[in-house]
């Protein structure tokens, strides 16, 4: 699996900003406040967990992947990064977290009820999992409904579900 996370991350091109980045951290910002532990659970290049530490945060960037946290040191040499086992337990104890923000992560992620209960486990009682997945189509949204969640997804490309 470890060699999975690495390939796509080799495969992809040195600048990774989509249109909706700014839309995101809009999101994500807004429902931060300064003094905040926050986990960047599947930072990437870094870019939130920047903006999260210029908000004056507690941010801790983390991924899977080394290729992606060598590319976060480059964009971002002062932020705290840390790679993290891709199928779990997280590394950091109970209650580390006040916010956890996962932007288009699950559905990378092969067991989502253990992630979830990881991400549970690491958060402040009251703490929030902030996320974001693609927006699939109306009618596969259908087929999510009929065929429930865990099912319907299968590994293609470079998600996994």
């Amino acid at each position: 699996m470890k060699a999975f996370h690495e390939d796509v991350w080799e495969s992809l091109p040195d600048d990774l900003h989509p249109p909706l980045v700014e839309r995101r951290r809009a999101f994500l910002l807004a429902r931060v406040s300064a003094g905040d532990r926050v986990l960047d659970l599947g930072c990437g290049e870094g870019d939130f967990t920047a903006g999260l530490a210029a908000a004056g945060t507690d941010a801790l960037g983390a991924d899977v992947s080394e290729r992606a946290l060598e590319r976060a040191r480059a964009r971002h040499p002062d932020l705290r990064l840390e790679l993290v086992p891709p199928h779990g337990p997280f590394p950091w104890p109970d209650g580390a977290f006040d916010v956890v923000w996962a932007s288009e992560v699950v559905e990378h992620v092969l067991d989502t009820a253990r992630w979830l209960s990881e991400v549970r486990r690491v958060l402040t009682p009251g703490g929030r999992l902030l996320l974001t997945t693609p927006d699939h189509p109306r009618l596969h949204r259908l087929a999510l409904a009929v065929r429930g969640f865990e099912r319907h997804f299968e590994p293609r490309g470079d998600h996994l579900r």
